[in-house]
């Protein structure tokens, strides 16, 4: 089955999409799939993907994002593919994966990082004024709301939801495809050899207790609520509460933000990590308090390494986390609060052991294996209906 992918960037280091997308491609190519992606990206690792780079030309991001589809689309039909599938809103696709949830609800929860007030206005009024949002909203109403109706992978139930909520798609075209990752297979020796060296880099004692978060998008991803999480915890008990921040971003404004609050000798930032594994098995607990996550990888890969987790309902990964079973799930309403004391309740080891235990054996039902398995009955079901 000769099948074209359009993803406007395939380089892991640009986020958790892109590294997905990039496990994803693996596993097609496993399964038989003559694949070809189209993408901004000028190299491509996996072996057997055939890689159409789509070189662009413009000053703004919107020009890019704009010439970026338009001719990924041209060149798509002109390919006699048996199926397309995009992952960006693109017109010629037969498949359509809205691996970061739809436009309209990015920019829903990203205005809900802001405190009601001017801040708020201040960013919808941004939005409003954002070209490459206006167009990619544009070109996403004109393929679910018009009459293209794709059929649309959705990797979890919230985006199915967003799906429904923001443009009635009929259910007979959604197929729900949960997100996978790459289960861990980190041994016991392993384990102890990367539990020591990320502790030992960064100062940290074996008997003190690291929270960790991982995120690029630190505001998005919920550090302030975090942050005040952590100043919450240290004025109310007396954890040997310890906490990394892994991921790339603007550093410096979370630096004074964690000054102010007395928790320097608390918190830190690693940069972005080339082996997020050491940091899931160094810790004893990761948090994920997001205010939007389709359905966060980080979270997905921390479950099936045994660490417990803490994220939120804006997470559709928190729909495979029975709450206090396997992890923990926290609402909007008390958020700081309830984060702490779940931080607080899982400082007992045998309860950190329990629920890690019960995450790791969701390994198989979040594989990228089976994600892939699942998409390619999709592909089956456009080639046989043409």
């Amino acid at each position: 089955m000769r099948v074209a992918l359009i993803i406007e960037w395939l380089d892991a280091a640009r986020g958790g999409a892109e590294t997905s997308t990039g496990q994803f491609v693996r596993h097609l190519v496993t399964r038989g799939v003559e694949l070809t992606v189209f993408t901004r990206s000028d190299e491509v690792s996996e072996p057997g993907t055939k890689l159409h780079t789509i070189p662009v030309h413009a000053p703004t991001r919107s020009q890019q994002a704009r010439a970026f589809v338009r001719q990924a689309a041209s060149e798509v039909r002109a390919g006699h593919f048996d199926v397309v599938h995009s992952v960006a809103p693109c017109l010629a696709a037969d498949v359509y994966e809205p691996r970061g949830g739809t436009i309209i609800e990015t920019a829903r929860r990203n205005l809900a990082t802001r405190p009601p007030g001017w801040r708020r206005i201040s960013k919808r009024a941004a939005n409003l004024l954002n070209p490459k949002q206006q167009y990619l909203l544009k070109v996403e109403r004109q393929l679910l709301g018009g009459g293209c109706q794709p059929l649309v992978v959705a990797i979890s139930d919230y985006v199915v939801r967003q799906l429904r909520e923001h443009y009635d798609y009929p259910m007979d075209r959604i197929r729900p495809v949960f997100n996978g990752v790459e289960p861990d297979q980190t041994d016991l020796v392993q384990h102890r050899r990367y539990r020591a060296e990320v502790r030992q880099r960064h100062g940290i004692g074996e008997d003190e207790y690291l929270v960790i978060m991982v995120a690029h998008n630190f505001r998005l991803k919920g550090l302030a609520r975090w942050l005040e999480a952590c100043d919450l915890l240290a004025r109310k008990t007396s954890l040997p509460l310890r906490s990394l921040i892994v991921g790339r971003g603007r550093v410096a404004p979370w630096e004074r933000a964690v000054a102010r609050r007395g928790l320097s000798d608390r918190v830190g930032f690693t940069g972005p990590a080339s082996e997020v594994v050491a940091y899931y098995h160094a810790a004893d607990v990761l948090v994920h308090p997001t205010y939007y996550d389709p359905c966060s990888r980080v979270v997905l890969e921390a479950l099936t390494a045994g660490l417990p987790v803490i994220t939120t309902r804006y997470d559709g990964a928190a729909e495979v986390i029975e709450d206090g079973v396997n992890g923990f799930v926290v609402g909007e309403d008390e958020c700081v609060r309830n984060l702490a004391d779940r931080v607080e309740r899982l400082e007992d080891g045998a309860l950190r052991a329990k629920i890690g235990g019960q995450a790791a054996e969701l390994a198989d039902r979040v594989s990228m294996a089976r994600h892939a398995e699942g998409v390619c009955r999709v592909y089956s079901e456009v080639s046989k209906s043409r």
